[in-house]
């Protein structure tokens, strides 16, 4: 068999390098070499090593490390301009380095790069000389068997002289069976008549496979998940959601992403059941399951219902939408001081404990005297402490109450910058209830009409508090491939590790006073079966010679050189 010069076999009797055999040079050639070509070659041997793949590896890992430190604008942007705020001297620095978008870096895609070629180089001849091995016949046969690592003969008598071909002919018969490619040769009077046999090339096939699969997974993250793509969006029950880039709450597209990869469908929120833990006495209130039942329906088609939970998301159309957060979205309406509605609508309220005390945000830009913000706190179940302030005692609907505390001045919607819709910035407003006032906060019960302060108008809360739940629609084009190639790399994995490989030789040759029989095998690494399968094969070859009305002498232990009679 062919195989790399640097090969762990190579030059090992019975697994010499037959195609890199130096050849004799011709009289008077003089070999000229190129300094420039020398060094490329030796530039990509050293790429195409085993050694420096594994080296590329280590510092694929090692620059990916940076990717879970910091937040990355591709997967958190909200992150990113926090920590900005957080940190205005440190930032731009990271920012230079290119540690909030790593994967997109040129060191990194210098690092990925090169190893994709060095996987490449090291793969390709490999490829070349297994196929050329299958393609070729087993080595002839070595002349000393006595030399190899597993060994044992027998000693045939005189009757046996001139039936050397039915001797090699049955213990060829007998290789294949034990699934050997095997082929004769004759070596002469003096070499004597063989059949030599190999098996275990799935053995370098499973490699072949386990590193093509590794580079398939490489190739797979490397490219295809430029075309992935999640965006979340917040439904309030009743509310319909159209897969579109402007009904996202954010969106996140890969590199490659175009709009028409989204599949055109609408999604309606119908309901979101909660069930609680209502038994035990010390995890009263405790959820125990999250149902949202949603109506889906595709452009012509009739609609149908699906049910979301945590841990079971809807696969529609390639995509995967997993139920997220939950909470409530109270129906506040807000009208000016001759009675007219300048706003309308279900705020989400983002929980802050496990009995949903909720926070939210209400802005009015418009319709009032002043551009107005209030900042909201719902209780689901409202239990006053003894300090005077209100928390929630369940996550159920018994007793819901909403405060606000009011603020006039410039709500910063006209700079042209986004402005989260959950918070609202009072470094640059009035407060004007709530707090240290003169005027209390605004507590609202369901179906409340409150004034606002300095004869603003109005603000009510519905009677009917509807929940909301947060949505996250992810498309990702590389899980298929992955799996598949992982599975590919694990099987040939296992394969390369448990296949032994083996070559094994059967000689008969004449004697004078009858026939020696010889059995020998040579194993490609380590393989502690190998005497025992010779053993075998000299018991199997035995009985066939017993069938053709011989008496074969017994055979000693493989591989101690010593057996005979």
């Amino acid at each position: 068999m062919s195989r790399p010069s640097d090969h762990i076999d190579a030059g090992k009797p019975g697994f010499e390098d037959r195609d890199n055999r130096p050849k004799p040079k011709k009289p008077g050639a003089k070999k000229k070499t190129n300094p420039v070509v020398t060094a490329l070659r030796g530039l990509w041997a050293w790429l195409t090593s085993m050694r420096t793949a594994i080296i590329l590896l280590l510092m694929l890992a090692l620059a990916a490390v940076p990717g879970s430190l910091f937040p990355q604008r591709s997967s958190d942007p909200n992150g990113v301009t926090i920590y900005f705020n957080e940190n205005p001297d440190l930032a731009p620095t990271l920012d230079d380095w290119g540690l909030f978008d790593v994967y997109s870096t040129w060191w990194f895609s210098s690092i990925y790069i090169l190893l994709f070629i060095s996987l490449v180089g090291c793969i390709l001849p490999r490829t070349a000389h297994h196929l050329k091995a299958l393609r070729s016949k087993p080595p002839r046969t070595p002349a000393r068997l006595s030399r190899l690592d597993a060994y044992a003969k027998l000693q045939l008598d005189d009757k046996w002289v001139g039936r050397e071909g039915e001797i090699i002919d049955s213990a060829r018969e007998t290789l294949r069976k034990s699934r050997y490619r095997t082929e004769i040769y004759d070596g002469g009077k003096r070499g004597g008549l063989s059949v030599s046999a190999e098996r275990g090339y799935l053995r370098e096939t499973g490699n072949l496979i386990f590193h093509i699969a590794m580079l398939g997974v490489i190739l797979s993250v490397g490219f295809l998940s430029g075309f992935n793509w999640h965006g979340q969006r917040v439904l309030v029950e009743g509310q319909t959601f159209v897969n579109g880039l402007v009904s996202y709450s954010s969106f996140n597209p890969g590199r490659f992403f175009t709009p028409d990869q989204l599949p055109p469908y609408s999604m309606q929120l119908t309901d979101l059941d909660v069930t609680y833990e209502t038994e035990n006495p010390n995890a009263i209130g405790i959820p125990l399951d999250y149902s949202a039942h949603v109506t889906v329906q595709h452009p012509g088609d009739e609609p149908f219902d699906k049910t979301v939970r945590v841990n079971d998301p809807l696969r529609l159309d390639g995509t995967d939408t997993y139920l997220l957060a939950n909470g409530y979205a109270p129906t506040v309406t807000v009208r000016d001081a001759e009675g007219n509605e300048v706003f309308r609508d279900s705020v989400a309220f983002i929980p802050q404990d496990n009995y949903l005390t909720s926070t939210g945000v209400v802005k009015v830009p418009d319709g009032l005297d002043e551009q107005v913000g209030f900042l909201g706190f719902f209780y689901p179940t409202a239990v006053q402490l003894e300090s005077g302030a209100l928390t929630s005692g369940h996550q159920d609907l018994q007793n819901p109450v909403l405060s606000f505390n009011v603020y006039v001045g410039d709500l910063g919607l006209d700079t042209g910058m986004p402005v989260s819709v959950y918070s609202l910035d009072t470094t640059d407003l009035t407060q004007i209830a709530g707090g240290d006032t003169d005027n209390d906060a605004l507590i609202l019960a369901p179906g409340d009409t409150l004034e606002l302060p300095n004869g603003l108008g109005t603000i009510s809360l519905d009677k009917d508090i509807p929940r909301y739940a947060s949505f996250d629609v992810h498309r990702d084009y590389t899980r298929v491939p992955v799996a598949t190639f992982v599975f590919l790399a694990i099987a040939g994995l296992v394969v390369s590790l448990l296949v032994p490989r083996r070559r094994v030789w059967i000689k008969v040759t004449k004697q004078e006073d009858g026939l020696l029989l010889e059995f020998a095998g040579l194993a490609r690494g380590e393989d502690p079966q190998l005497a025992r399968a010779v053993n075998e094969l000299v018991d199997t070859q035995t009985q066939k010679l017993v069938s053709l009305r011989a008496t074969p002498a017994s055979a000693g232990d493989a591989g101690n050189g010593k057996s005979g009679q």
